[in-house]
């Protein structure tokens, strides 16, 4: 399993993670506003098909390392919020939701989890991506994962700015202009 994802349609990332489990703990990472604000954004959503709710985004509190926001993120440096949808929910093995449900055609965010011994592998798919996004898209995904492997694991993560910037740029090189 590579950290790096893998682009299984012209459109669509996918990324495997193998996380200290139980799936429940894992699961509750993905649901629960106060949980998922310490890897991706807070937000109250209703794990339940067609509920509608908010993410709150404040990269700069995702660890206490900081670091300063880049220049083309400055608008985002006091949070910015998004809309959501959920597609599918399956407690505690499968979250779907639309990923910012204000575009025209929204991309799509899956979560599947399956246990493996006392650890969980999370998938997660990224589906419908506008062109030109996969490599920021890519990036992203790849350090919210690895503050969330941390954060499972007690460990205290880097600044998330100091690790995307790293990581956006190698997906850059990897994916060329996707």
């Amino acid at each position: 399993m590579s950290d790096y994802g893998t682009i299984i349609a012209p459109d669509t990332i996918r990324f495997e993670r193998l996380l200290p489990g139980p799936i429940e703990r894992v699961w509750s990472f993905l649901v629960d506003s106060d949980k998922r604000g310490q890897w991706l954004a807070s937000g109250v959503m209703e794990p339940r098909a067609e509920a509608r709710f908010a993410l709150s985004f404040h990269h700069a509190n995702l660890s206490p390392n900081i670091a300063p926001t880049p220049e083309r993120f400055k608008a985002m440096e006091n949070g910015a919020t998004s809309q959501h949808r959920v597609l599918r929910a399956e407690p505690p093995r499968l979250l779907s939701f639309t990923w910012s449900a204000e575009a025209e055609v929204p991309s799509e965010v899956t979560f599947e989890l399956e246990p493996e011994g006392d650890k969980v592998r999370l998938v997660l798919t990224h589906r419908r991506l506008p062109s030109g996004e996969m490599a920021n898209t890519a990036g992203g995904w790849h350090t919210h994962l690895a503050i969330l492997a941390d954060k499972l694991a007690g460990r205290t993560p880097p600044s998330f700015w100091t690790l995307f910037e790293g990581i956006e740029a190698e997906y850059g090189r990897r994916l060329g202009a996707l």
